[in-house]
């Protein structure tokens, strides 16, 4: 099993900063004690280029991409970054894969091409294939290759835990751990992805969270999917619930934080990561970063 450490932290707020600024943080975030730097993929960095970056400014520290889209580059072009991130920093890379699939319709790819499997489950698992069928001559590493799955619903968890080192779930709250955990097993890795506002103002603090709630209900077909089978009615969903930003989002101060990360190891997961969030989503959280790694 892979070294995350406990707690990590998830953010996607390097993208709008300089490269320069970026490599300060990180590095600030590996000497405050973090295991793993999780990042997002999004319309600023692509994931392998953030990897090289993080991870030349680090020494120690995992990086983790959280994760690389499998509809933005083709196996051959994945599989050959894959390897050669790992050959150059052995140990400290960690792959994740997904696609925020719900519908039926294939994914297209060129090169080595996917089957039209038009199933998101399916349609994984012959990624997975295709990435350990091409033939590369580039150098190896002596680490073999550490992959995680962004899974939410139970035929990816199980593809999860079967395929790779485990799951990463984004956007969920502790009862989703607790199911995930049955669904994998006791050995696969569960690496959960925890949004907190760390602020002592409560209600200041659950409209920044009701907004972040509110960006992935009404824009996120694979969220709204997984919010409907941990029980959300569309009348929840649709409104951005109390309820439902609760149980998605922590805030409030570090006791509150503490808590809902402490709940999240009682239901089953190995690692945590923190994606703070603020106000200002253009800047760096590094304040509350400094913060929360009394955790």
């Amino acid at each position: 099993m892979t070294e995350l450490g406990r707690i990590g932290i998830w953010t996607f707020a390097f993208d709008g900063c300089p490269a320069a600024e970026v490599r300060e943080a990180a590095a600030e975030i590996e000497e405050l004690g973090y295991g793993t730097l999780w990042f997002g993929e999004g319309f600023g960095r692509d994931s392998v280029s953030q990897s090289w970056l993080l991870l030349s400014a680090t020494r120690r520290m995992t990086v983790a991409a959280g994760i690389a889209n499998i509809a933005f580059r083709d196996p051959i072009t994945m599989a050959a970054a894959e390897r050669a991130i790992n050959e150059a920093y052995p140990g400290r890379y960690v792959l994740g894969l997904g696609g925020h699939r719900v519908s039926d319709e294939p994914i297209r790819m060129d090169g080595y091409s996917i089957p039209s499997t038009g199933r998101a489950v399916a349609s994984m698992g012959a990624y997975l294939d295709a990435m350990d069928a091409i033939p590369l001559n580039s150098a190896a590493s002596p680490y073999p290759p550490r992959r995680m799955l962004a899974a939410l619903g139970p035929r990816m968890l199980e593809l999860a835990a079967r395929r790779t080192l485990g799951a990463h779930p984004y956007f969920v709250p502790v009862e989703h751990t607790a199911r995930a955990r049955a669904a994998m097993g006791p050995d696969a890795l569960l690496a959960v992805e925890q949004a907190v506002v760390l602020d002592p103002d409560v209600s200041r603090a659950r409209e920044v969270a009701r907004e972040h709630v509110g960006f992935y209900a009404a824009g996120a077909p694979h969220q709204v999917a997984s919010l409907r089978r941990l029980g959300f009615g569309e009348e929840e969903i649709s409104q951005v619930s109390d309820r439902m930003v609760d149980a998605i989002v922590a805030y409030g101060d570090m006791g509150a934080i503490d808590k809902r990360v402490r709940a999240h190891f009682d239901a089953g997961a190995d690692h945590v990561c923190l994606q703070v969030l603020t106000a200002r989503p253009q800047e760096m959280p590094r304040a509350e970063w400094r913060e929360l790694a009394a955790l």
